[in-house]
């Protein structure tokens, strides 16, 4: 599969090939049903969304407590991190004490250069995560390593030796997993071969793929998370073209890794995961958010109904060609505004503005409340003073002049003057 600028002169590249069933229609892409636990993950199944626990896994109370919050949200997965051996025992007792507790939300165990611990935890838990770059390979060193082919072919008999118990216990306790790559944990070896790309992500997942379907186990989903969307947007549509290609149909699993917290984590993700459910792609999200975990069941219950409703409705447009914006450049847009006329009252040439500012028309009515005006001129307002921020208007237009004895509304102006 090879990669295009979406446009001419655009940075942002897409696969050549087809990576969603229409890129003028949203039309959930079709996969096979992935059991976790008793969830059925899947194009035939609603968007399922999920979370991560917090808690020190060691310490079980605080982490079945943390569970139980998250299940009443309506998360249908919770993961939980599993570092090493102590951790993996107490996942046992986490299980049997949700059960206990009549919470038998499917728990996901995240695994990362321990494939020991991964075995263990597979008795208990009902999905396992691994990491294709620290799973089997050594931590990365950034080192720029130089394969033959054979070289080459030796790591991956080295994968494949490392990776193939954890795929058989899988199958034997039907169990599944989530091949899940992340942009900044690619191992020395893929960015040797393939760079620090989209590219070497999709190949770090498919080798480990290959690995599950050579021993006949298909019970596990993909993941390709970046903390740019531009490029796990790019990793996923590249990924989708390879496996159309393949005639593969594993589920997706959408994230943003590390997107942050308030508006500013929730417009990561959402431009992210977004772009990808207009898409038709995904089938569980994720919206990692630095907040307590809880705190990401909305933002993913959102994002999940607007992919939801855009499949079922198959939202879009008529196959058109862009001629008049450069969207990619995100420069200003410039207008053909209505001429001045003669003989009218307002010399509109001063107010409109052809870079695109922003002009709003004020009443005398509006002037008696200038708290309330600041507020809808989109001032930012500190210990009740106005500041122009980013989104404040540019002009105003007074139809009427204030008369000269009320000094209120003239200051008003005035200031307004001074504050622009």
């Amino acid at each position: 599969m090879e990669l295009e600028p979406a446009s001419e002169g655009s940075p942002l590249l897409v696969p050549r090939q087809k990576y969603c069933e229409s890129i003028h229609q949203t039309r959930r892409r079709k996969t096979r049903t992935v059991m976790v636990g008793n969830v059925a993950l899947g194009s035939d199944h609603p968007i399922r969304i999920q979370t991560m626990t917090t808690s020190d896994t060691k310490d079980v109370a605080k982490t079945v407590e943390e569970v139980m919050r998250i299940a009443d949200k309506g998360a249908d997965f919770v993961r939980i991190t599993v570092q090493g051996k102590k951790e993996a025992d107490a996942c046992f007792e986490i299980k049997n004490t949700l059960v206990q507790k009549n919470y038998n939300i499917p728990l996901v165990a995240d695994i990362h250069f321990a494939p020991p611990v991964a075995l263990r935890v597979a008795e208990c838990f009902d999905k396992i995560r691994v990491n294709p770059g620290n799973f089997a390979d050594r931590r990365a060193q950034f080192e720029k390593l130089e394969y033959t082919e054979d070289d080459y072919e030796k790591e991956l008999e080295h994968i494949e030796k490392v990776f193939s118990p954890l795929v058989e216990k899988c199958k034997k306790y039907g169990r599944a997993m989530r091949i899940g790559t992340n942009h900044g944990s690619l191992s020395d070896r893929i960015m040797s071969y393939y760079g620090d790309s989209p590219r070497g992500m999709v190949e770090s997942a498919l080798e480990f793929a290959r690995i599950c379907r050579n021993l006949d186990f298909h019970n596990f989903v993909f993941s390709m998370k970046a903390s740019n969307p531009v490029v796990m947007v790019q990793a996923y549509r590249l990924l989708v073209a390879e496996m159309y290609n393949l005639g593969w149909d594993y589920p997706l699993h959408l994230g943003v890794t590390e997107a942050g917290e308030g508006e500013d984590g929730r417009m990561k993700s959402a431009i992210g995961i977004g772009t990808l459910l207009m898409d038709g792609l995904g089938d569980t999200i994720r919206v990692s958010l630095t907040e307590p975990p809880e705190e990401e069941i909305d933002p993913c219950r959102r994002l999940a109904n607007l992919g939801t409703q855009a499949a079922n409705l198959q939202i879009g447009v008529a196959p058109f060609e862009e001629k008049h914006r450069r969207y990619f450049d995100f420069q200003r847009r410039s207008g053909q505004l209505p001429l001045q006329k003669e003989g009218e009252a307002v010399d509109y040439r001063g107010v409109l503005h052809r870079d695109g500012s922003v002009l709003m028309s004020v009443s005398l009515d509006q002037l008696k409340a200038p708290e309330l005006l600041y507020r809808s001129l989109a001032a930012k307002l500190v210990v009740g003073m106005p500041f122009k921020d980013l989104a404040t208007v540019d002009s105003i237009l007074l139809r009427e002049l204030p008369p000269v004895e009320d000094a209120e509304a003239v200051s008003f102006i005035h200031f307004f003057a001074l504050l622009m």
